[in-house]
């Protein structure tokens, strides 16, 4: 990667950082929704397969954070209470809605993610195989999560893009604290 005056490398220890935050944020989400509706049958054990994914992400996360020497995000204990918070709440309203808060995150993840791999470019390829493998996941979560009725929930619209906004908030955060 050739680097012109005035240029930014991207910040890898922000992008690990940020990363992990949210595969953190995102087991603690599918706990929520898993405590509300359980792992047996239908959504539950859909959502039992994506939460079970999302935990290899943080596991590969974690130690890439631990091999190059980044501080994970201070906002750990907010993410904890604030994704299991969110899970179980949208999984209470019924399966379309923990569906939504799925297409929600995902949709803005995705976006993410590929920002992060446009400005990382190859500079850092293991990060960026990581990235973009992950981002693969999280296209399917969001896409088994729309086929599944997200659409069809209460107040499609609005939850939607409200969860996008949070999401958008815990990335902007986790990257500096």
């Amino acid at each position: 990667m050739t680097v012109k005056p005035g240029d930014r490398r991207p910040d890898a220890a922000a992008t690990l950082r940020v990363d992990q935050a949210g595969e953190y944020g995102a087991t603690r989400i599918y706990a929520g929704q898993l405590a509300v509706l359980g792992d047996r049958i239908g959504v539950g054990r859909a959502i039992a397969g994506m939460a079970s994914q999302e935990e290899a992400h943080r596991k590969r996360f974690d130690a890439m954070i631990v091999e190059r020497g980044v501080r994970p995000t201070l906002l750990q204990p907010v993410w904890n209470v604030a994704g299991f918070a969110l899970g179980a709440v949208t999984a209470a309203i019924g399966p379309e809605a923990a569906m939504a808060c799925t297409a929600a995150i995902e949709t803005e993840i995705d976006r993410h993610y590929s920002q992060q791999l446009d400005a990382l470019g190859d500079s850092d390829p293991e990060l960026s195989d990581t990235i973009r493998e992950f981002r693969d996941d999280e296209i399917a979560h969001r896409d088994h999560a729309l086929a599944a009725g997200a659409e069809r929930a209460p107040a499609y619209p609005l939850m939607f893009h409200a969860i996008r906004l949070g999401c958008r908030a815990a990335i902007a955060l986790s990257k500096r604290i």
